[in-house]
């Protein structure tokens, strides 16, 4: 049974800093891949950032050079650094998990608000 789950999220003033963490537990060694996606309120979910099963990093356009993610895949954590954050970044947060998409395992999400 595949479990994920996110640490991290809060609030933080426009232009700060905030570092969100995800575990996936379950996986026999770290060959699958994981993201962040996001929900911001009254919109749909989006894509922020995706670590793959072959190492490889992709980010979402608008948030490329803000946001920063790294895998330690002896513990099959990833991190999300989020900078110079916006009140337009503010919304649920949360991590998935999948042998080569990351959407089929979610996490439980974390709050971010990003106040002005």
């Amino acid at each position: 049974q595949v479990q994920v789950v996110e640490f991290g999220g809060g609030s933080v003033q426009s232009g700060g800093s905030l570092r969100l963490s995800c575990t996936a537990s379950g996986y026999r060694d770290s060959r699958f891949s994981m993201g962040w996606f996001r929900q911001a309120p009254g919109k749909e979910r989006e894509w922020v950032a995706t670590s793959d099963r072959y190492g490889n990093i992709r980010y979402a356009d608008s948030m490329a050079g803000r946001f920063t993610i790294s895998r330690d895949n002896a513990k099959n954590t990833l991190v999300l650094q989020m900078g110079s954050l916006k009140p337009e970044d503010t919304g649920i947060y949360s991590c998935a998990a999948g042998l080569v998409v990351p959407q089929d395992y979610w996490g439980q999400g974390t709050q971010v608000t990003v106040s002005s």
